[in-house]
């Protein structure tokens, strides 16, 4: 009868019984005490959900968050991150996998994800108070100007931009409606880069619209900046916007962002959600206020501008940058405790800028003692406007002695948008201080009548035609090229 071999265990013979034996007490002995528990941070490790549970029964809070951001994260030491108080506690347990809380209206906490340009209205609003002790005299608030004026264009990196070249209009034919023309305009704004829009302007001849604003200088202008929306400069509500202008007797450019619009023939989407963008959008602004004062019927010292959304950061900065500019409107921006979701807005540390930083409602303050418009609403980050960011901007413009140069108009049922409302207070803000009559475009309820405004196709308003047939063949396409272009 042949022997069953013996089994081997670190050189020593023993039959299989044994051997199985051992091998199941090593199992169940692991299984009991499992060697990898052994260390602290192991033992006291726990799911992020549930010590959040944990947070929410030892403190009767209602916490609020998505759960899809807490999913497979695990808290190590989690015990020991338990605080004497709610927010320490989530503090100390949200703070590792750079999460935020805020307290909401029913004293509870909404949990997310960190998010750079935005803070709570407590933040913005201390903020500001911070930022006042830093001038109380006009000479101060100079002085702080010059400072963030010169950091801004440095961060920009406009420093490294080249000589203006000549802008080089290209210019499609004009069409007339009732009491305006429009004219699609490509600007060289850089060497082989181009901005397209459209110039709006006043009928000329010897209209009544003419008589009534036409100073011998000239008509006031307008840049009308864009925001996000997809149709650019194309959509209507920036149509009737500049056409309205127009007939009180204003020169208005519309103009899109960078990488959209046509300048989507030159650089892709993704290169907008850059810091360039950013960069560009403010160097092309200035630009326009180039092509406007290159127009001999404009009158220099009547220059306005502004843009809703994104179009109202383009507003701000250039503002600040460009003194030239007499009149700003930003509308549904202005925030002490947003800073803008792209990178077209906030992509550039300019808001590191000066001591403690800076926000957007100091950028657009410094515009003082120049008519300032902030048009704010309800349903978006400038519901504060009129508790906390327009009465640092007042005392702002008290400190220049002008104080009644700074408005806010206020709708607290609407939302993000440049709509019927925020464009009537707009158009009555630039009348006031461009010199306009507001007379051709009231109906005879003394509303402004926009229903003469013709909304135009947006092929109609293209000047390189639908497929980019027409782009100059010297123009650069994409980003290495643009960056090229700049690098010294």
């Amino acid at each position: 009868m042949k022997r069953k071999p013996l089994m081997k265990i670190n050189g020593t013979r023993m039959k299989p019984v044994l051997y199985i034996l051992l091998i199941y007490n090593t199992l169940f002995i692991s299984e009991i005490f499992p060697l990898s528990a052994q260390t602290p941070e192991e033992i006291y490790r726990k799911p992020l959900k549930e010590v959040l549970d944990q947070v929410e029964q030892r403190f009767s809070v209602k916490l609020t968050y998505d759960t899809r951001i807490v999913q497979d994260k695990t808290v190590t030491y989690a015990p020991w991150r338990m605080k004497n108080d709610p927010e320490a506690t989530l503090h100390a347990v949200l703070g590792p996998f750079d999460m935020v809380f805020s307290r909401n209206s029913s004293g509870g906490y909404d949990i997310a994800e960190f998010q750079y340009h935005r803070r709570t209205a407590e933040e913005g609003k201390a903020h500001l108070e911070r930022l006042l002790s830093f001038y109380s005299t006009p000479e101060t608030l100079e002085k702080r100007r010059e400072e963030l004026k010169a950091c801004i264009w440095e961060t920009l990196g406009l420093n490294a931009f080249p000589e203006r070249n000549s802008l080089n209009p290209i210019v499609t034919p004009k069409r007339k409606y009732k009491g305006y023309t429009t004219e699609n305009v490509a600007l060289e704004t850089l060497p082989g880069v181009f901005l397209t829009g459209t110039l709006y302007r006043p009928l000329s001849g010897k209209g009544a619209i003419n008589r009534l604003v036409r100073r011998k200088e000239g008509f006031p202008a307008v840049l009308l900046a864009q925001g996000h929306g997809e149709i650019q400069h194309y959509g209507e509500s920036s149509q009737v916007l500049a056409a309205t202008l127009a007939r009180m007797g204003a020169l208005v450019f519309s103009y899109d962002m960078f990488a959209k619009g046509e300048s989507g023939l030159q650089f892709a989407f993704e290169d907008h959600r850059t810091g360039m963008a950013q960069t560009m959008q403010t160097w092309n602004s200035m630009r326009v206020v180039d092509f406007l004062l290159s127009l001999p019927e404009t009158d220099a010292s009547r220059i306005a501008m502004t843009g809703a959304s994104g179009g109202g950061t383009q507003t701000f900065l250039a503002t600040l940058l460009d003194e030239r500019i007499a009149v700003s409107v930003p509308t549904v921006m202005v925030s002490s405790w947003f800073f803008g979701g792209c990178p077209c807005e906030s992509g550039m540390p300019v808001h590191s800028c000066g001591a403690w930083g800076t926000n957007n409602t100091e950028i657009a303050a410094l515009a003082a003692p120049r008519p300032l418009l902030l048009i704010s609403d309800g349903g978006d980050w400038t519901s504060t406007t009129p508790e906390i960011e327009f009465p640092f901007v007042q005392k702002v413009y008290l400190l220049t002695g002008h104080p009644g140069r700074a408005e806010n108009a206020h709708f607290s049922t609407e939302g993000h948008d440049y709509g019927p409302s925020k464009r009537n207070a707009a158009i009555r803000f630039l009348a006031k201080h461009l010199g306009l009559s507001t007379d051709s475009v009231l109906d005879a309820l003394g509303k402004i009548d926009e229903t003469a405004c013709a909304v135009e196709s947006r092929e109609s308003m293209l000047v390189f035609g639908e497929k980019g047939e027409k782009l100059p063949a010297h123009a650069i396409r994409g980003m290495e090229a643009l960056k090229k272009l700049l690098s010294p």
